[in-house]
């Protein structure tokens, strides 16, 4: 069987691009001409560039995460989503970061895209989108999260770890 299972799959990362991850979510950045001059003339605005969603019950909160750099190639054997709202990842740093997301597969997810961010990139992940932890590949691994916040009882995260680990390769494909 292909898909989530499918043993010893090898995934290429590539550049992260707006069109490639519009079926999960918004890539956040600077990106062209800014929407508006705002401040007096001395500040552009990139306006509205996620569509942050805190579902019923909840509401927006901004934490900062601290993650553990990582390298490639790297063995995915963890990914989650957030059935009940959206999660935007803005890394507090110029350096870049793996963003790994996968299409629901009847509850699992299938088989994973990857992507490395440049400098200034981050993701809003739609609402029930599988998705990889945090992966920085260079220390500090500062980001600003904005995403669901509701009672200690709120059921917002779902693990999934596949039977066999996928390898994410860096970009080009190689080991």
């Amino acid at each position: 069987m292909s898909g989530p299972h499918e043993a010893g799959a090898r995934i290429a990362a590539r550049p992260l691009e707006a069109r490639a991850f519009a079926p999960f979510g918004e890539v956040i950045e600077a990106a062209g001409p800014p929407d508006r001059i705002i401040n007096g003339g001395l500040c552009g605005r990139w306006h509205d560039l996620a569509r942050l969603d805190f579902g019923p019950g909840g509401r927006a909160g901004v934490s900062v995460f601290r993650a553990e750099p990582r390298a490639l190639p790297l063995k995915l054997d963890l990914l989650e989503r957030h059935p009940l709202g959206s999660q935007a990842c803005i890394p507090m740093t110029a350096h870049p970061f793996l963003v790994v997301v996968a299409p629901d597969e009847g509850g699992a997810p299938g088989r994973p895209q990857a992507f490395v961010t440049a400098p200034g990139q981050g993701v809003n992940y739609r609402r029930g989108v599988w998705h990889a932890v945090l992966t920085p590949l260079h220390p500090p691994g500062l980001f600003a999260v904005i995403d669901r916040i509701a009672g200690a009882d709120d059921a917002n995260l779902e693990e999934f770890r596949p039977r066999t680990p996928w390898i994410i390769l860096p970009p080009g494909g190689s080991d």
